[in-house]
């Protein structure tokens, strides 16, 4: 049965609350209530101050983002955002720190919540991701339960929240732990006592953040009977496909981070299984989906909460191996003026070839290059960066090396239930997706929205990359040429002599 309604009239006049709105999902959610929903009612976001700005000023900050350039051409950013207002709170307090007065007028108005709010953070102590992730979830849930006149709850989960399995469905899965008990024990121990515990209490689970949002999905469960719910689980969101623009991102996680720092010649190397199945999402098909989820869950007045995997691994499956040979021309189509170093990027089959590699394509160049600016009166960063990324690659070297599958049944439903017009503006489908393609996008936009260069720059870039190419290569003769004299030296032979070992030393290297 298709949708008699479509998305724009469902949405008319209703007000809408957005938890986790700042960040990268949160604005590109924002961006796309504003651009294809003319009529929607206001639009509520929970901010919290941060660094020293008021809520006021956050917003204002919000407005400069520069995924509202294409929205910002037809209207006036007055326009565009007289309808939004910033509500004082943060997700991890008691009463999600929204005053008296400003919960009040949530009560009054809201008829749809978003929640995309949560802790991201896989390091994170158990304690800090129950408040926010576990208890601010309830939170939320209490107050739509006291809204006047409320339709949907859609809530943003993970696909990876069963990660102690390889294959899941779009349903929930039994429990690891029990959210009371929990909830107890971060109270009662010390943040030593609980760290010292957190191992045995995940039960399975490889860190605090899939532990705590798969309990936050039974608090949804809870209240289906009280309103209608549905959650969605995107897996990896990378940047844009085709909404606002190409390639839009200002995340850093997953091949959108390494991209950033491999244009920039620092980051070298990458650990990946070539073959495996990658499950990535690009973040506007993901905002299509929640939109799409409220509409569905309110026009059908569901009893029942449904499960949406926002997922690709079976419907458009991407394996490194089908761009791995042309991911270094990404790179050089689009050089950065700042970059560091002439880029190459080499792939990686385990963590631990990956960090023997690092020592000598990261850590060694780094040691030079930072005291190099240390000299010169600048902050060394590069060997601080280089520790980050391996201290991280411990923590995701399952998620990295290990093959997940998500059925998405659900999801392809949802798409063929919606009218043709909103197939396409609300499109659900990535049968037309070209990941080759895709990633010549992201790398544009890598280097345009994360690394901050504007394309009116591009020709000087090339002309520093040919020179950068130049110097790499230099290098390398001085580097063999240096192994070469060594090798005559210790073994007494002649330089003529010795050049077998040139390209012996080439073919180890190469290895790195």
């Amino acid at each position: 049965m298709s949708s008699t309604q479509t998305v724009a009239s469902w949405f008319a006049n209703k007000n809408v609350f957005i938890t986790g709105g700042s960040g990268f999902l949160g604005l590109c959610l924002l961006e796309k209530l504003l651009r294809s929903l003319p009529e929607i009612g206001d639009i509520y976001l929970l901010l919290r101050p941060k660094r020293g700005k008021s809520i006021e000023e956050r917003l204002e900050d919000l407005k400069k983002n520069s995924i509202f350039e294409t929205l910002f051409k037809t209207k006036s950013v007055e326009q565009c955002f007289s309808r939004v207002k910033a509500i004082a709170g943060d997700i991890g307090d008691a009463g999600l720190g929204i005053s008296p007065s400003d919960r009040q007028i949530l009560i009054s108005n809201v008829n749809v919540i978003f929640h995309s709010a949560a802790t991201l953070d896989f390091a994170e102590g158990l304690k800090q991701t129950v408040d926010i992730n576990l208890l601010g979830t309830r939170q939320i849930l209490n107050l739509a339960k006291e809204c006047r006149n409320f339709f949907a709850f859609v809530h943003v989960s993970s696909a990876y929240v069963n990660c102690f399995q390889t294959e899941t469905a779009e349903i929930l899965y039994p429990l690891k732990g029990d959210p009371e008990a929990i909830i107890a024990i971060t109270q009662r121990l010390t943040e030593k006592e609980l760290d010292e515990q957190t191992p045995k209490l995940l039960n399975g689970h490889v860190n605090t953040y899939t532990f705590t949002k798969q309990m936050a999905e039974y608090e949804v469960k809870n209240m289906e009977e009280l309103f209608p719910c549905a959650i969605v689980r995107p897996s990896m969101i990378i940047g844009s496909w085709k909404e606002p623009v190409p390639g839009w991102t200002i995340s850093k996680n997953g091949p959108q981070g390494f991209l950033m720092g491999a244009s920039k010649g620092v980051i070298r190397r990458l650990p990946i299984g070539k073959e495996l199945i990658y499950d990535y999402i690009p973040v506007d098909i993901v905002v299509n989906q929640l939109i799409v989820a409220a509409f569905h869950a309110g026009s059908t007045s569901s009893k029942k909460m449904e499960i949406f995997h926002c997922t690709s691994s079976t419907r458009k499956p991407f394996r490194w191996i089908s761009v791995h040979e042309d991911i270094n021309s990404y790179l050089h189509k689009f050089p950065l003026k700042s970059a560091v170093w002439y880029p190459h990027l080499k792939l990686l089959p385990s963590v631990t070839w990956f960090k023997i590699s690092a020592f000598f394509v990261h850590f060694l160049p780094a040691i030079v290059l930072d005291g190099i600016t240390k000299l010169a009166g600048g902050r060394p960063i590069l060997l601080r960066l280089h520790r980050n990324v391996n201290t991280s690659l411990d923590r995701l070297e399952k998620f990295i090396f290990t093959e997940f599958i998500f059925k998405a049944d659900n999801t392809q439903k949802l798409h063929t239930w919606l009218s043709p017009d909103d197939q396409t503006t609300f499109n659900l489908d990535l049968s037309t997706l070209t990941w080759p393609d895709f990633f010549v996008d992201l790398a544009k936009g890598v280097r345009i929205y994360l690394n901050n260069e504007k394309m009116s720059n591009i020709d000087a870039a090339r002309g520093k990359h040919t020179l950068l190419m130049v110097l790499h290569l230099l290098l390398q003769i001085t580097i063999y040429s240096a192994l070469w004299y060594i090798f005559a030296c210790i073994s007494g032979m002649t330089m003529s002599k010795s050049m077998f070992v040139v390209p012996i030393f080439y073919m180890l290297f190469s290895l790195l």
